[in-house]
């Protein structure tokens, strides 16, 4: 009987522990944020997670009336960050700025010791950005993505595909692309964006996934031909490229896109808080002209649209990610 008793104390016990928590974290979300908030972006000031991550945190601050400082904690494709944040406490004063590399990026360093969908509560997209399927035409003469997979098909491995870096999301598109197409390509890993380019532009390479603002001056001048974007639909910097699907190949997108999280305890209410601001600054015209100018976009939309789709892209990349077999630390 004693045994029955005490295992009946234990329960409540735990229940009335779990339910002052709860208490504690409902208190602490009515009246956040009471200090600054900090985001942690996990690459080096000036990159392009800072082109997004910072306006939008000016314009946190002054809703909330709060400093929202930006800390670049860079290493490691981002994980060391990343890392941070997971273990920061869940109390709505520590965000995440990720993209899509961070959720698979575990797969690529195993010392990564965090789990994206598993450690963090995304709260709102904050913008995507396509990228293009471009050409050097002198050194590979195609006119089209169909005679491109074509040349692919009859000469395997015969076409030097250019990336970012092993394991990056270019990396990954090139592993995507040819199982989706059925063809072998030569991937030719670069040590980030501007050597790649280089070496594109030169004839170096005959083929990369470059982002619509970095390649679209270069179409429009001749100098790279871009066969199609990788998105659903047309590029306004790029009206006369089709979409992938437009030129054959259906379903098939590749965009670089960044969002805000927290550790995934943090209170719904506060999410909910920050959701609500960042969607109202996403259509402030100041933000959506400096989007325009990176060929951004994001849609409003609920913040559990946007955990579907967070968890989409992580089984998607994910997969890629295992099939590409790259491992590096």
């Amino acid at each position: 009987m004693e045994g029955k008793v005490t295992i009946i104390f234990g329960r409540r016990t735990a229940l009335a522990s779990t339910f002052a928590v709860a208490l504690s974290r409902a208190a602490h979300a009515d009246d956040w944020p009471s200090r600054p908030v900090k985001w942690i972006v996990p690459y080096p000031a000036g990159g392009g997670s800072d082109t997004f991550a910072r306006p939008i945190a000016a314009r946190l601050a002054e809703r909330f009336g709060r400093p929202m400082p930006i800390d670049n904690r860079s290493g490691a494709g981002g994980t060391i960050g990343t890392v941070v944040a997971a273990r920061s406490p869940a109390d709505g004063y520590t965000l995440l700025l990720a993209d899509t590399g961070l959720v698979y990026a575990p797969v690529v360093y195993p010392s990564a010791d965090y789990d994206f969908v598993r450690d963090f509560a995304p709260i709102s997209a904050l913008a995507r950005a396509p990228y293009v399927l471009a050409i050097n035409a002198k050194r590979l003469d195609v006119p089209t993505l169909e005679a491109f997979l074509e040349a692919a098909r009859k000469a395997p491995g015969g076409i030097d595909m250019g990336s970012t870096g092993l394991g990056s999301i270019t990396h990954l598109a090139i592993t995507l692309l040819e199982k989706r197409a059925g063809v072998r390509l030569n991937h030719v890993p670069y040590r980030g964006g501007a050597p790649m380019l280089q070496d594109l532009l030169s004839g170096q390479i005959g083929a990369a996934f470059v982002l619509a603002s970095t390649v679209a001056g270069h179409i429009e001048a001749g100098r790279l031909r871009g066969l199609a974007i990788a998105n659903r639909r047309r590029e306004p910097m790029l009206p006369d490229v089709p979409t992938t699907a437009e030129a054959g190949l259906p379903d098939f997108r590749v965009t670089i896109w960044f969002g805000v999280f927290a550790p995934r305890q943090t209170p719904a209410a506060i999410l909910d808080r920050l959701h609500e601001g960042v969607q109202a600054a996403l259509v402030d015209p100041e933000i959506q002209r400096l989007w325009r100018e990176q060929a951004a976009r994001v849609e409003p939309e609920p913040r559990a649209a946007f955990v579907d789709f967070v968890q989409r892209e992580s089984r998607r990349w994910t997969e890629m990610a295992r099939a590409a077999n790259v491992k590096l630390e």
